[in-house]
């Protein structure tokens, strides 16, 4: 299982989770759902205390992720398969251009 925090203009607003079935869940943390309803991470994830699953990285966080060859160097130099949406999100994807960033969750069997 992989998780990155997802910050939103510097908020903690969530937890994007792969887990071990390969499914994707988003989950906005409980403080962001009280404080900050109307800021949400993308219009197709409105804020709410429900998790968002799906079957393949949501279309949104793999957008995040670089192209072309900015994608080519950061596969390589990371040594990450670039079908590995998760992995390259996670190492791609802490300091975006605009107002969302995911930060990795290091897992006990991780360094």
């Amino acid at each position: 299982m992989r998780e990155g925090k997802v910050f939103y203009k510097d908020l903690f607003a969530g937890v994007i989770t792969e887990t071990g079935d390969g499914d994707f869940v988003f989950q906005y943390d409980k403080q962001y759902v009280e404080e900050h309803a109307r800021e949400f991470v993308t219009f197709t994830m409105p804020v709410t205390t429900k998790p968002y699953i799906e079957n393949r990285l949501f279309p949104f966080f793999d957008g995040l992720i670089p192209e072309g060859w900015l994608l080519d160097i950061a596969s390589t130099n990371w040594k990450i398969n670039k079908n590995d949406r998760m992995g390259l999100l996670l190492a791609c994807c802490r300091d975006c251009i605009g107002a969302v960033s995911v930060i990795p969750i290091q897992g006990e069997n991780e360094e």
